[in-house]
């Protein structure tokens, strides 16, 4: 979304294969995604993707949870905010752009 005033920054290009096999890390480095830890502890909450005002990406994700959750969290809310073309997140989950 392009807010006013504000530069458009390019979307990044990847391939599905890259988003799913890369480690997080690289990815978030390719992607330039800040990862930060969420104060959130529902656990209906994965984490968020954010753009802030400057252009900055962000990837808000809950502490203590299992690694195998927030990765793939990761890589879910990173296709949807990015949008990627990845398959869709699946119906039990609630993605919210706002």
């Amino acid at each position: 979304m392009k807010r006013s005033g504000t530069p458009a920054l390019p979307l990044p290009r990847m391939s599905l294969d890259r988003l799913l096999d890369a480690p997080l890390d690289d990815l978030l480095a390719e992607l330039d995604v800040q990862l930060v830890d969420s104060t959130i502890t529902d656990r209906a909450f994965f984490g968020a993707y954010l753009e802030r005002r400057d252009g900055a990406r962000v990837l808000s994700m809950p502490v203590g949870r299992p690694a195998w959750e927030r990765d793939t969290a990761a890589r879910m809310l990173l296709a949807e905010g990015l949008g990627l073309d990845a398959p869709p997140v699946p119906e039990q989950l609630e993605v919210v752009c706002g």
